[in-house]
């Protein structure tokens, strides 16, 4: 998942009044723009008469942005986040603070009252544990890099089938933590209880293992998962002929990498994994999520024109050098009558050092066609009908299409790219809805594996 904002480097600055213990602590408001709402919690602090603020995007699962400056004077409070290039004004009273946000010249009312955002999670699993659980560490030799991990096997018994659960696009933790769900924490405990052990790690450069995500390729996170499986292989506790692989969104992409090229992948479950080009899915996906906010065809052209134009400057001046200085070639894609808003090139540049990094590009760049066909191994393949993030129907479509060996497809209604039952799909419902994924595909995938087993 990618996130909207950024940290910036926190200054503070001296505050001309003394009513600190009435801004101190967390304010919570939400920012309506109309399409979908956002939720916004700032956390401002006083010392010596000085003020800090850092703020928290919790519909986007982003925490600690902190500002430049926070001054409250005659109980008008200013808060200004330049990273993301946005400043908050509000005047302060016993109930609330009331003012306007404002990024990038767009100006949105918000009403800050006291408190912190709480998410209902009832399906994240809480200790004691009806299995083994453990924390390890395994080696990817072809990076020469560590990565961190937990194992969870159950409790009695032995032999066990076993599955590595490989995450999405995006840096991720052992958990694929995202807007306060723990999806792959949830899938573990649901597996092991029922009789099937797991794998899941962090992700290169993320929590306790070693690396550097922000330069790997999806060649490279496969190398990782398909370590993680050679890690299983040296546990007593597992059938080393019944490993398998579960991948979710970039993660299942990778599976079928993995499963058309090495023997030694029992079976693979595919949850929402593009069964078609990079570049195809996400032109489908832009425009599946842009109408769905009620954005109009002719801005939905126009964002397509930007994206022909920043390829066009990836190709011209390699993607490394678009990563590395994107601020170098902004100059050739933002319009002619906004190149003197520093802002806006700032926002561009941001978009065109996305676009260029070693993950999407590499992403982009692979069509899983080839490696579908070579599959020889069992194959489930799901996706949610309201995924708006890989479309259910082109992707499961040409996976049919293309997998010869044992293939179970199946559709669900009402879900989402993570599984949940939505409204509408978009990205700003997953954190209000407290179900981490469907009862329904926890059951169909152990049952599933069960079945492969026998």
């Amino acid at each position: 998942m990618k996130k909207i904002f950024f940290i910036a480097v926190m200054a503070v600055l001296p505050c001309a009044s003394v009513f600190s213990q009435g801004i101190t602590g967390a304010w919570n408001g939400t920012l309506d723009f109309g399409t979908f709402k956002l939720r916004i919690v700032f956390h401002i602090e006083e010392k010596n008469g000085i003020y800090s603020a850092a703020m928290d995007s919790p519909d986007q699962g982003v925490k600690d942005i902190f500002t430049d400056s926070t001054i409250l004077i005659n109980k008008k409070l200013r808060i200004t986040i330049p990273k993301i290039f946005a400043v908050f004004e509000g005047k302060v009273s016993k109930k609330n603070i009331k003012g306007t946000f404002t990024q990038m010249g767009k100006s949105t009312p918000l009403i800050l009252t006291r408190g912190e955002v709480k998410n209902n999670r009832p399906q994240d699993p809480q200790p004691p544990f009806s299995y083994h659980l453990e924390d390890v560490y395994f080696e990817n030799k072809q990076a020469d890099i560590t990565l961190a991990g937990t194992f969870t096997y159950p409790e009695t018994g032995g032999n066990f089938p076993a599955v590595v659960l490989i995450s999405g696009s995006g840096a991720q933790n052992r958990d694929e933590e995202v807007f306060n769900h723990r999806p792959f924490a949830v899938l573990a405990d649901y597996l092991t209880r029922n009789g099937i052990a797991v794998l899941r790690y962090d992700d290169r450069g993320v929590g306790k293992s070693k690396g550097v995500y922000h330069t790997a390729s999806i060649q490279d996170f496969a190398t990782d998962a398909l370590s993680a499986v050679s890690y299983l292989k040296t546990r007593p506790e597992i059938n080393p002929q019944m490993i398998g692989l579960i991948g979710h969104s970039e993660g299942g992409s990778i599976a079928f990498m993995l499963a058309g090229n090495h023997d030694g992948i029992a079976f693979i479950v595919s949850m929402a994994g593009s069964g078609i080009k990079g570049d195809s899915l996400m032109m489908h996906q832009r425009y599946l999520i842009s109408k769905a906010m009620g954005v109009s065809d002719k801005k939905i052209a126009e964002n397509e024109e930007l994206i022909v134009k920043m390829n066009a400057v990836i190709d011209e001046h390699t993607a490394d050098s678009a990563y590395n200085y994107p601020e170098l070639f902004v100059g050739e894609i933002v319009p002619p009558k906004m190149k003197e808003n520093v802002a806006v090139r700032n926002a561009y540049a941001g978009e065109l050092e996305k676009l260029a990094s070693p993950e999407i590009q590499s992403f982009m760049q692979y069509d899983p066609t080839e490696d579908l066909q070579k599959i020889t191994c069992p194959v489930l393949a799901i996706n949610g009908e309201k995924d708006l993030q890989v479309p259910a129907d082109i992707s499961l479509d040409n996976i049919a299409k293309q997998v010869k060996s044992n293939l179970t497809v199946k559709k669900y209604p009402d879900l989402n790219h993570l599984f949940q039952h939505a409204k509408t799909g978009l990205v700003n419902e997953y954190i209000t809805i407290e179900e981490t994924i469907s009862p329904e595909v926890l059951e169909d995938i152990c049952g599933w594996v069960k079945k492969i087993r026998n």
